[in-house]
Order: structure tokens, then sequence, then C-alpha cells
């Protein structure tokens, strides 16, 4: 199973009567430069109304501020990250690989719903949820070079990783199911996550809350 990293240091989460704070440059721990990220924590039951009207009018999270432009998506932002900072580059050269990333990428709405609506529903898992969890199995297994969705760490990874560690938690404390059972690709997916996590810190989100980084 997915092992928590070491907890961050993080502030209490923002509410409804909090302060509007300083807007600041960040970039993340995936980059390498953690140490220019600044997170803010938005209580999603209490966000403040200045998020709203001056932060994102879209009143998404997470949403990031830089270059006076807000953006918002989860995929999107990484994507914009993996453009505008420096820091290793999260997709691969290969023309391959980067047409698998956006397959596997567009595939990922897909893939979150087919969980979230079989947690919703009673009885064991659905079989559009062990679908999709098939076909990431299948995806891990493509290229050989290592045992990441491209071989190598990438953006693909930082995109289903907080989904993957999430749902093999709740499905196995609601269902009694654990999705990695007899799915080689993906137990080795999680060893070598959980090596990662331990060697650098990779933060993996108090899920209570989203978060907001702003410049």
């Amino acid at each position: 199973m997915l092992q928590s990293s070491a907890k961050e240091d993080l502030p209490p989460p923002l509410t409804s009567t909090s302060e509007l704070p300083p807007l600041f440059d960040g970039t993340t721990r995936y980059k390498g430069l953690q140490d220019k990220i600044k997170v803010v924590a938005i209580d999603l039951a209490d966000r403040p109304a200045w998020y709203k009207e001056k932060v994102y009018p879209e009143n998404k999270l997470p949403a990031l501020e830089h270059n006076n432009q807000v953006k918002g998506e989860s995929l999107d932002l990484v994507k914009y990250i993996d453009s505008n900072f420096d820091g290793p580059a999260l997709l691969p050269d290969d023309s391959a690989k980067k047409q698998f990333a956006e397959e596997l990428l567009a595939f990922s709405h897909a893939f979150n719903s087919a969980f979230f609506s079989c947690l919703r529903s009673k009885g064991h898992v659905s079989d559009e949820a062990a679908a999709a969890v098939d076909k990431i199995e299948a995806a891990l297994g493509k290229f050989r070079d290592g045992p990441f969705f491209l071989g190598h760490f990438s953006l693909v990874d930082v995109a289903y990783l907080p989904f993957i560690e999430r749902f093999q938690i709740f499905y196995h404390g609601i269902k009694n199911d654990d999705i990695a059972k007899g799915r080689p690709n993906l137990n080795k997916f999680i060893e070598e996550v959980n090596k990662v996590s331990r060697s650098t810190d990779i933060h993996k989100p108090n899920w209570s809350h989203s978060f907001c980084l702003l410049k």
C-alpha cells in the first residue's frame, strides 16, 4: 500500500474569516524547487469570499497565480509548471511516450469518475472501476525501461499518484478490496513511488483541503 511521506509543516487552512495573504511566485517540489514554493491551504467547506472575488472567479482549487495570471485545473497546472519553471522535465522527448502521455492524461477523468461512482454505490467493486484499474495496469506495462507510466517518473505519475493513493486506501476500508491485488505492474509502481517519496519527500496533499499556489 502507498505509504504517506513525512508530514509537511503546513500552515492552518484559510477560512471565510481569514484575510487575503500576500501573493507570491510558486513552483512545485516535483521540479526540484520546493524551497521556492509557498502553499496556501483553503478550507473547502468554509472558503473565504475574497478567493472568488479577488483571486480566482472560478472559485476552484487548486489554482496557481503566476505572472499576474491565475490558472486552474490540476492537469493544466502541472503542464504549465513543467513548461514555465526550471528543473527536470516531466515529459520525455520521445514522441511515442509523449503521445501515450496525452492519452493517459485524457483518460484520467474517466478513471476518477469510475472510482468515485463506485465509492458512492453499495456492494462490491463495479465492473467499470475494475476495467479502469485494469487499463492502468496495462498502461504501466507498456514501457519496460522503468516502473512508471512512461518508464521513468513523469507528469503522468504526478497526475495519477494522488488518486491511486486515495482509491487504494478508500477501497481497502470501504469495499474491503485491494486494487493492486493480482496486478504486478501496479504493485511495482506503488513500491517505487514509496521509494521516491522517502528519498525526495514528495508532498502528498491533505485531502480535507485543496491548495492554492499564489504569486
